[in-house]
């Protein structure tokens, strides 16, 4: 039997983390394993517990979602951080990312897309709302000079994949949400990523962190 996900949630306010523990408690695969009011306290129960899967407010008192990150980080490297919170600004995204958050989600975002982000990032992924990763894939081709005066050498398939991989999806999520074929979706998938001389959706994110698109703005 595979071994629930173990999450720690990190925010200040009681009645958010009570919410957010009915919701998680339902699913047969995912274990609420502590809480912390502050970010202080999230880094002192990341290592005492050491969780797959930290959902991570960013204003706290103490000690910051963002100071709160890179110590986890930091000191338990395997622990995934996915930020939780009200701020939609990207300078937030960017910066959270920049300290090593493997996902990003706005606390309006529905209860489905949640659990889904945390089976991700879980998973050692990647996962971004879809306004901001359709920004940070739409900035990743004109900065590589993918994107001339409008075109990109990708279809309009790969175009649509690309987009769904930066968000976190499997191959077989991605062949459910187009009504395509796995196989389909890894011949796409395959002749995308020689044309962008990529091979990980990992060095995607990378990319944009060492050309910097993921800084302050």
């Amino acid at each position: 039997m595979t071994e629930p996900i173990r999450v720690l949630i990190a925010d200040d306010h009681t009645i958010v983390r009570a919410g957010i523990r009915l919701l998680l408690e339902i699913e047969t695969d995912i274990e609420v394993v502590g809480e912390a009011v502050n970010g202080r306290e999230a880094v002192a129960l990341v290592e005492q517990a050491c969780p797959d899967v930290v959902l991570m407010d960013i204003a706290m008192p103490e000690l910051d979602g963002l100071e709160a990150t890179g110590l986890i980080k930091a000191r338990c490297p395997d622990t995934s951080v996915l930020v939780l919170t009200m701020h939609r600004t990207e300078e937030y995204l960017f910066e959270m990312l920049r300290v090593g958050a493997s996902g990003y989600l706005i606390k309006g975002a529905e209860t489905e897309e949640l659990i889904h982000a945390i089976r991700v990032v879980a998973r050692g992924e990647v996962f971004l709302y879809p306004s901001v990763a359709g920004r940070l894939v739409q900035e990743y081709l004109e900065l590589t000079g993918v994107a001339q005066d409008g075109k990109t050498p990708l279809s309009p398939r790969e175009k649509e994949i690309m987009q769904l991989l930066v968000k976190g999806y499997s191959n077989k999520e991605i062949a459910e949400s187009l009504v395509i074929s796995v196989s389909t979706v890894y011949t796409h998938r395959s002749k995308m990523m020689e044309k962008l001389g990529l091979t990980t959706r990992h060095e995607l994110i990378q990319y944009a962190r060492r050309r910097g698109l993921i800084r302050n703005i």
